[in-house]
């Protein structure tokens, strides 16, 4: 009843806000873009087996910018604009194509780790930008909690960057 309650309130003070031509009050969401240079070069950016002859998947790009932009939405405070600049993938695992029984499986090694070569610009208001350029890898993706259980085919890439995404700009505590 409390929840009905609440949401009849919620919704009469947006129809109201509404009514009189204003918008509710939100905050400024981070933002972030994401480019990739030249994906037709990628290294192995292909959840197809022939995609080592022709660079990057619009899947595989287009699962990446989402799951980036998840992020931002997540740690980057308000105000805050965020470009990307991907200059190549290597997707986790490989293809073996000598193994007839599994032409477009993706053998997964510790040997095959995913990687993304990248750069991006920080910028916010009244400071000056950060910029950097990284190789963001994870050698120990066999050992991720979770791995087993996702059906995610970019699993060990999107943990990857998550990882580095909070490393690099989730707000830290004031001590």
């Amino acid at each position: 009843m409390r929840y009905l309650l609440a949401s009849a309130v919620l919704m009469s003070l947006t129809c109201n806000s509404m009514a009189q031509g204003t918008p509710p009050q939100q905050a400024t969401p981070a933002n972030v873009e994401v480019h990739f240079d030249h994906p037709e070069k990628f290294r192995d950016a292909s959840l197809d087996s022939r995609g080592y002859e022709r660079g990057a998947d619009a899947q595989v790009i287009k699962a990446l910018t989402e799951h980036l932009q998840k992020l931002a939405l997540r740690y980057l405070p308000p105000g805050q604009q965020l470009r990307i600049d991907i200059r190549d993938i290597d997707l986790a695992g490989r293809y073996e194509p000598w193994n007839s029984r599994a032409y477009d499986v993706r053998f997964m090694r510790e040997i095959t780790w995913p990687s993304i070569d990248l750069s991006y610009t920080l910028s916010q208001p009244g400071r000056p930008d950060q910029q950097a350029e990284e190789r963001v890898s994870d050698k120990m993706y066999l050992s991720r909690p979770g791995r087993q259980a996702s059906s995610d085919r970019l699993y060990a890439e999107k943990s990857m960057l998550g990882d580095w995404f909070r490393q690099r700009f989730a707000q830290r505590p004031a001590s």
